[in-house]
Formats: C-alpha cells, sequence, structure tokens
C-alpha cells in the first residue's frame, strides 16, 4: 500500500506518518529527514539542497525525483511506503504516479492534515533538536528534562533554521501556494482514498481519528 500525508508544515506529518506506519508495518519515507541527514553528512546532495531548506524553498522536482525513485527500489519497500513531505506539487505528484506505475503500483490513499498557521507557529518555534543523536524536543509540550540538553546524549540542543518564526512564515506562504492545487488534485481523483484530518487538537484526538477512517475503510 502507498500512502501520501499531506500538510503544512508542523501540522504532524511524521508523528502521525509513524503511527501509522507502526499499525500497518509499512515504511515511512520522510523526504525532509532524508535531506537534512544528508546535509549534515556533507554529501553531494547535501551541498545541492542546503539552500532550499535553508529558505524555506521547494527542492527542485529533479532532485526529489531521484531520491523517491531510489526509495521505492529499496527492499523496505516492497510492501508499500508512507510518503511525508512529497509530493508537494501537481508536477510532483505527477513523478510519483509515473515512478509507481512504472513499478506495476498506484497510490492508494492520501491523508491531508489540517492546523491553523498560529498553532503551526508555536509548535515549529518551540522544537528543539540534538545536532549529535538527533532528538527531537518541543520547549511547550516535550521539553529535555535539564536545561535545554539532550536526554540521551547531554549535548546542548539547537534551533533548525527553518524553524525560526520568519522562516515559518515563509514556508507556509510557499506550502499555501504550490500545494492548494495538489489537494484539488488528489480530492478529484475518483480511486483515491482520501482524509482529512483535524490536528489542531490534542495529538491523541487526531490519532484516533486516522485510525477510525483506516478501519472504516478496511486498511487496518
Amino acid at each position: 500500500m502507498y500512502i501520501v500525508f499531506l500538510g503544512p508544515p508542523g501540522s504532524g506529518k511524521g508523528t502521525y506518518s509513524n503511527i501509522t506506519s507502526k499499525w500497518l508495518g509499512i515504511p515511512v519515507i520522510a523526504t525532509g529527514d532524508m535531506l537534512r541527514g544528508s546535509i549534515e553528512k556533507g554529501t553531494p546532495l547535501g551541498e545541492k539542497v542546503r539552500k532550499f531548506l535553508e529558505s524555506g524553498e521547494l527542492v527542485p522536482d529533479d532532485i526529489m525525483e531521484k531520491v523517491i525513485s531510489d526509495a521505492l527500489d529499496s527492499e523496505a519497500a516492497d510492501n508499500g511506503i508512507i510518503f511525508d513531505g512529497f509530493p508537494r506539487t501537481v508536477a510532483q505528484a505527477e513523478i510519483l504516479q509515473r515512478l509507481l506505475e512504472n513499478r506495476g503500483n498506484k497510490l492508494d490513499l492520501v491523508i491531508e492534515l489540517y492546523s491553523d498557521d498560529d498553532e503551526i507557529i508555536r509548535r515549529l518555534s518551540n522544537r528543539r533538536v540534538c545536532p549529535k543523536c538527533n532528538a527531537i524536543y518541543n520547549l511547550i509540550t516535550s521539553p529535555p528534562r535539564d536545561d535545554n540538553k539532550c536526554d540521551i546524549c547531554g549535548t546542548r540542543l539547537i534551533q533548525r533554521e527553518d524553524d525560526k518564526p520568519e522562516t515559518i512564515r515563509h514556508r507556509l506562504s510557499v506550502y499555501r501556494k504550490q500545494t492548494a492545487p495538489l489537494l484539488e488534485f488528489y480530492r478529484n481523483q475518483k480511486d483515491l482514498k482520501y482524509f482529512i484530518i483535524d490536528t489542531n487538537g490534542i495529538p491523541e484526538l487526531a490519532r484516533n481519528a486516522i485510525r477510525k477512517k483506516l478501519l472504516e475503510n478496511g486498511i487496518i
């Protein structure tokens, strides 16, 4: 089964895609994490995408096509993939459709997550990450135990460039402009299941709503 999670940055795509992954037993391909990892490792891919991630701009389609193609060809993808962060535009959706069709597969489900901009800015601007072990914290909902230091390895936590308020606002603007047509593109596909989940409230409510939809549609 192939599933796409859509939603603005900070709407919970990472959280709920990983929960869904555990329910269904298929891996998550989080393109943002993959690209940030390539930057940290200093790979050629990382050098190509650094300026786009730091400015909040979309990574060019030719780069994303290579990343997704490699993911689809991995052994972990034999039973399907949950995509977190891709596609972001209609052009990327068409790339994904072509890549899946070339392998005899199709997209089965899109889950759109909705959250207010003010709530997104509050969540993301309070996010901190450990540069050593990549643990993620939130100063409001899941703070570290000891003064902004990682609970796991003790390294001082940092705020990513793309989690600063001014960058978040720009990322949201880019998302609204680029992704609105994508939502309409997927909503109009007759054979594609499409769920809309409100993630403004406590995480447990959204989690239960997703699970209910999956059960109602015979997916789990």
